[in-house]
């Protein structure tokens, strides 16, 4: 079945429509298969009539059977849980436009979360009177998508998990620093304690020599209490803030696109559904501000299902009628309109008004810890320059230990230098990173600047937008169809409902 509109037709009626144009047939198609597994709904075969459900609320084209595994478990984790707060956000009855407004998702993803979502929490379907399908979840969905799936049980042992390893591999580097400093001077101090076994007085020179350098541990002794500090008053303490100092601290920048179409979605819909290209400009990134075509929407177009259309004056205007539609019970009436009297400000509807990207940090470190840190590693980087000339100066002949730091002095070597290597890179990747974001940043605040004070052509080209927005608020009168009760009693409601009207209006005849 590729849709549900083989399964729904109703006719409208005067004020209301009725729903007794449903042909009754008890047994659907035994091709169809359930949509939603674990809702108890009952779906006929309706005859076609002048109304039809839209066809892109409602795609069914892989069978889903009752019992069968948990659907939600097959969708993107990030997919699910921006599915779950969209619908949070709009009171657990919605649409496919406001979840995938809200949320930013395209319109097949979210219909094919919204879907899983009401197979296994028993959520159900509604059907307007114009055709529209609108998904509605128990308080309580949550809960029961948590009893049934056993990646949600998972998921916070998985992310514990990672997050445990992801410290232990940052602890582990600044471990193997202190390490590499102990065991470059331990074996200095012996090579150095090995060239006077002859002279008894020499030995104990040189073990004085030896207590004397024992000074250098200091900066060890220097770290522990640094780090009882450190963990008192920050989250970072001085293990992690050596592999903080050499690899960084990840992108601040995570999530970027996702929290980019949440904002378009959110500005679309809080508009009415119709928008300019110049109001898109501050979400997007545009090369140049001077550019002659509108092609850098062809993204939104393609992810909410949009179109151009062209308005009185000819000017390009780009409608959305997915994220026409809502469910959204905080306002009332029928279709409401966008006046002309509202500023840029008041249309940008508590959305951002442009998108801002963060400046990468070299480190998170403050002056202090950098300080300590770069110390350590220098004073870990002349060591190892020292113990090589000493062991070329000196024939390994000795077991044991010199022999072991001898096998593992390339690795000592390699760890010496790319601990400045690596974050004098990353140094030069992060200043070109930042003039990059900072021109993005602005020109998306010249755009948004342009619309703030927008000349008289792009004035009136907002304005035609904002004439041309409508949104469509779909109420429980409009409800003529709901998966949550059966058909027949339904039929039975219209019938009396319709008998009733035709009552009156025979009398006011």
């Amino acid at each position: 079945m590729a849709s549900l509109s083989s399964c729904f037709t109703m006719s409208p009626t005067k004020s209301r429509p009725t729903v007794n144009s449903f042909a009754r047939v008890p047994t659907p198609r035994p091709a169809a298969a359930a949509p939603f597994p674990g809702v108890s709904y009952k779906f006929p075969n309706f005859k076609a009539s002048r109304l039809v459900v839209r066809a892109s609320s409602v795609d069914v084209t892989t069978p889903i059977r009752p019992g069968a595994a948990v659907e939600t478990d097959k969708l993107p984790a990030d997919v699910r849980n921006r599915t779950m707060d969209a619908v949070d956000g709009c009171g657990g009855r919605v649409t496919l436009g406001d979840v995938a407004g809200r949320a930013g998702l395209k319109l097949n993803e979210a219909q094919k979360a919204l879907q899983a979502l009401a197979a296994d929490t028993d959520g159900f379907l509604e059907v307007s009177d114009e055709g529209d399908v609108l998904y509605v979840f128990p308080k309580d969905y949550r809960t029961k998508l948590a009893a049934k799936s056993f990646r949600l049980k998972i998921e916070p042992l998985v992310d514990k998990t990672k997050s445990t390893a992801e410290y232990l591999i940052r602890v582990s580097f600044g471990t193997a620093l202190v390490a590499s400093v102990v065991v470059v001077y331990t074996t200095i101090i012996l090579l150095l304690s090995s060239r006077s076994d002859d002279d008894r007085r020499e030995r104990r020179s040189s073990r004085s020599y030896g207590s004397g350098f024992n000074m250098y541990f200091n900066p060890i002794d220097l770290f522990r209490r640094r780090r009882e500090q450190v963990d008192v008053n920050e989250n970072m303490n001085f293990l992690e803030s050596i592999f903080s100092f050499v690899f960084g601290d990840g992108d601040p920048n995570q999530g970027l696109e996702e929290e980019r179409w949440k904002l378009i979605g959110q500005y679309i819909s809080s508009n009415g559904g119709v928008v300019t290209a110049e109001e898109l400009a501050p979400y997007l990134d545009i090369q140049t501000k001077d550019v002659n075509d509108e092609s850098y929407v062809l993204p939104v177009l393609l992810k909410f299902d949009g179109q151009p259309e062209i308005d009185e004056e000819g000017n390009i205007v780009y409608r959305f009628p997915s994220l026409q539609r809502t469910a959204s019970s905080q306002r009332s009436g029928r279709k409401e309109y966008v006046g002309r009297s509202k500023r840029w400000t008041d249309w940008v509807g508590g959305v951002q008004n442009y998108l801002e990207e963060k400046k990468l940090e070299f480190s998170k470190t403050n002056a202090s810890e950098r300080a300590m840190v770069i110390g350590l590693g220098g004073l870990n980087l002349f060591g190892v320059i020292v113990l090589g000339a000493m062991m070329k100066e000196m024939p390994i002949t000795q077991g044991g230990w010199i022999q072991f730091v001898s096998s593992i002095f390339p690795l000592l070597q390699v760890y010496a230098g790319s601990f400045f290597a690596i974050p004098l890179v990353r140094w030069f990747l992060v200043s070109k990173s930042n003039a990059e974001i900072e021109k993005r940043n602005i020109l998306r605040k010249e755009f948004a600047k342009v619309l703030e004070l927008p000349d008289l052509s792009l004035r009136r080209k907002i304005l035609s937008a904002r004439d041309m927005a409508q949104k469509t608020v779909i109420g429980q009168d409009r409800i003529v169809y709901s998966t949550e009760r059966d058909i027949i009693g339904q039929e039975i409601e219209a019938e009396d409902w319709e008998r009733r009207f035709r009552e009156i209006e025979n009398k006011s005849e």
